[in-house]
């Protein structure tokens, strides 16, 4: 009997859920000729950040589960090489399938690229051009040394061109993450947090911050916390707090200016088919996530962007994504913009049709590993 070929998926961070659980159902189809396994890492580790994700997306559990935690970038990323590094002698993969920009996604490329094995990055070749931005740098270390790239959206190829890897191991196959969001939609449309919340679908604004240059200086810190008040004197703002942004207005003890709005609604991180029903139903959203403006974008939602750069542009090409400079005259008037004029022209990214995966598992199964349905 002919023995499987093993592919090893790496998870650890929230986006990377999303990612994933429309592959290891795509793989399904090889069955007979591949094992698939999941790794998590571990670097999200509270349950509604990791396990109820699992849940909601049908991912199947983790085989390896890593433990690794919190720390500074160095430190995480170190815990997760030597953790994974085991992981990768005694199971043996052909192929590590890793997603994303976290550092278990540059972590484990390291890794397993050292041992010989090949590696493949879903979402490869996004660039923001921002090198303060620690995503940015994972992103392009990951894709000098990986061996396949599977990229969301054309500019992605571009990029990939430009640094010089060659065309016959990149495929444009479109985004696995909005594979996840039409597949939970039906859910999604019956998730009734929305009227639990006494909320108005339509009729309010979803908020998430966590990246460091919008949470770890005190004065942005405030500023924003200032628009969000501001903008809860119109409309119900939610919240769900990352808990890299409740550490810090608890570190800087903002919490009554963080509270003192009434219909500012500060949640605790949401599971995934909750969240995105708070999404689907919103006025508008205020991010500095990348998956979101993707999300956004499918769902017609306008979307602000609080960065300077973003390394998703069809998101501002043919979608309802704005890039706003986080500074609080900019944000208020591009709220105000967008609450005068609701209504966008949007159309939806090529392949962003719900099938990514399938096209990334045919690619893997037949001209990568070398067998059939």
């Amino acid at each position: 009997m002919t023995m499987k070929r093993r592919i090893l998926s790496i998870v650890g961070a929230r986006p990377n859920f999303m990612k994933v659980a429309p592959i290891a159902r795509a793989l399904g189809a090889y069955a007979d000729h591949l094992e698939h396994a999941i790794c998590h890492t571990g670097q999200h580790y509270d349950y509604a950040m990791s396990q109820a994700f699992f849940e909601d997306l049908d991912l199947p559990a983790p085989a390896f589960y890593l433990g690794v935690g919190s720390g500074s970038h160095a430190e995480q990323t170190a815990r997760i090489m030597l953790a994974f590094e085991p992981v990768c002698r005694e199971w043996g993969p052909d192929l590590v399938i890793v997603v994303g920009d976290v550092n278990s996604t540059v972590a484990c490329t390291l890794t397993a690229v050292k041992l010989g094995i090949e590696t493949a990055h879903v979402e490869a070749g996004l660039r923001s051009f921002d090198r303060t931005m620690p995503e940015e740098i994972n992103r392009i270390a990951t894709d000098a040394i990986c061996h396949w790239h599977f990229c969301t959206e054309h500019s992605g190829v571009e990029n990939l061109r430009r640094e010089g890897v060659p065309s016959e191991r990149v495929f444009f196959v479109g985004n696995t993450m909005i594979d996840s969001l039409l597949a939970a939609m039906p859910r999604i449309e019956q998730c009734p947090i929305v009227e639990e919340l006494g909320l108005e679908r339509g009729g309010y604004a979803v908020v998430t911050l966590h990246r460091p240059s919008n949470v770890d200086d005190r004065h942005q810190l405030t500023m924003l916390l200032d628009v969000l008040t501001e903008l809860a004197e119109q409309m119900p703002v939610v919240f769900p707090i990352h808990p890299r942004t409740r550490h810090m207005i608890e570190h800087y003890r903002l919490q009554p200016h963080a509270e003192r709005a009434r219909k500012l609604h500060l949640l605790e991180p949401q599971r995934y088919v909750h969240f995105m029903a708070l999404v689907r139903s919103a006025a508008l959203v205020l991010t500095d996530s990348g998956g979101i403006q993707e999300e956004t974008t499918v769902l017609g939602v306008p979307c602000i962007t609080l960065r300077t750069t973003t390394e998703r542009p069809v998101t501002l090409e043919c979608g309802t994504n704005v890039l706003v400079p986080p500074e609080r005259e900019r944000i208020s008037a591009a709220i105000e913009r967008v609450l005068q004029n609701p209504r966008q022209d949007r159309c939806i990214p090529p392949l962003w049709d719900g099938h990514a995966a399938e096209r990334i598992a045919r690619i893997i199964a037949e001209q990568i590993l070398g067998v059939s349905p």
